[in-house]
């Protein structure tokens, strides 16, 4: 299991330069914002506008907080998002913009490299475990602190701390909010 301290996050400007995104987990770890096979960062959503395109991407989203965040993703009427809603899953190369209502938001992106990478988001649910069955598993501390037990393994985490492992394990939250990233490579 290792541990990614908030404090170590990489700090960055969006791909299209109108905001800033803290990546919390990439892989492979060296990889670019344009090579990574998989991704999970954070972003603030400070005024209306486009989304940065990844080509060939597909992309989870959820709200941590903040207000609603509304997406016209290509063709597709808006969908409206809160802290409440269940992720959106959605092409990260379709042409998506967004519309705040309220507050600003911050968001959770998950993203996995198309064809050669598959990814799943969820919520966890206090007191109810959950097994990592993938080969990669992420929780993110989010919007606040969490207390997880992992196989019975007391770990308290700040904001935006993580823990990556692998297959095999049983995640449950005992207190504050945590977010599931898993991530398998595609069968050839």
């Amino acid at each position: 299991m290792e541990r990614l301290l908030s404090h170590a996050h990489r700090r960055m400007r969006w791909k299209n330069g109108k905001g800033e995104t803290v990546e919390i987990a990439i892989e492979p770890p060296d990889a670019s914002i344009d090579t990574f096979n998989w991704r999970i960062s954070t972003a603030a959503v400070v005024e209306d506008g486009a989304f940065s395109c990844f080509e060939g991407v597909e992309r989870t989203l959820a709200v941590l907080s903040g207000g609603e965040l509304h997406l016209s993703i290509a063709d597709r009427p808006a969908v409206r998002l809160d802290t409440t809603s269940e992720p959106l899953a959605f092409a990260a190369d379709a042409p998506c913009s967004a519309r705040l209502v309220g507050a600003a938001v911050t968001d959770l992106n998950v993203m996995s490299r198309r064809g050669l990478w598959q990814h799943a988001l969820q919520r966890l649910v206090r007191a109810a475990p959950v097994s990592s069955t993938a080969a990669t598993a992420v929780v993110v501390a989010a919007p606040g602190v969490a207390q997880l037990s992992v196989d019975g393994e007391l770990i308290d985490l700040a904001p935006l701390d993580a823990l990556r492992f692998g297959a095999g394990h049983t995640i449950t939250l005992l207190a504050g909010a945590a977010w599931l990233a898993q991530f398998d490579p595609n069968e050839a």
